[in-house]
């Protein structure tokens, strides 16, 4: 089975948690805990612990948890990217490309045995109950002058490529392609928390329908 790395920027981090294993176990350990505590919970001592590590050495990765919140929400979109790029690979018809690129975007995700040290499941859960925990503080410009959200962007711009293939008349691809992103995450937590505000709560699973959802708005928007 090949092993890859997905290259993210060495802002994100004080040293490459990729490189060591420890690193490797700081990331993949810090899914599992911000998956099961939340994030206003966890803590790095709490992952020193998990790790049999100490503080000092969780620190030497990463300046703090909200710079690991990033970082993994990073390496998330740019897996997503990777595996929109790989899928949609010669795919000369461009609503065939878009349709699989909403597909990845809008399916529950399993894990990536080509990224075996990641849980991409629990991953998810986390983008989908914090992502607005990136861009919603008080040193957002900073971050984005460091190019923490390169990551995002590079994604929101391969799918609003995608939307310009199939309409190049339309005039908001980029804006489309970030409010899809954003709404595939919001409707499955409505779905679980606020179920009230979505139908796509009327499956047992929401991600049964929220492929249907995403496709039928894109579609019709630039149709």
């Amino acid at each position: 089975m090949t092993v890859l790395q997905l290259q993210l920027n060495q802002k994100l981090y004080a040293k490459d948690p990729q490189s060591t294993d420890l690193g490797s176990r700081i990331v993949s350990k810090g899914i599992e805990l911000i998956d099961k505590l939340g994030f206003e919970s966890f803590t790095f001592k709490k992952l020193s612990i998990e790790i049999d590590s100490t503080e000092a050495s969780v620190y030497r990765y990463f300046e703090n948890k909200h710079r690991l919140l990033v970082y993994i929400m990073t390496w998330y979109w740019a897996w997503l990217e990777y595996r929109i790029q790989f899928e949609t690979h010669n795919i000369e018809d461009a609503k065939k490309a878009l349709d699989i690129a909403l597909k990845i975007i809008g399916e529950e995700k399993k894990h990536d045995a080509t990224f075996p040290n990641v849980d991409e499941a629990a991953l998810q859960r986390i983008v989908i109950a914090e992502s607005d925990k990136t861009f919603f503080t008080k040193q957002v410009d900073e971050d984005n002058k460091e190019g923490l959200f390169k990551g995002y962007k590079s994604l929101c711009n391969l799918i609003g490529n995608l939307v310009a293939k199939v309409n190049p008349d339309f005039q908001y691809p980029n804006a489309l392609s970030n409010m899809i992103l954003e709404a595939a995450n919001q409707q499955v937590f409505f779905a679980n928390h606020l179920p009230s505000l979505t139908e796509i709560s009327e499956e047992s699973n929401p991600f049964d329908r929220l492929h249907n959802f995403i496709t039928t708005v894109v579609f019709k928007t630039i149709s």
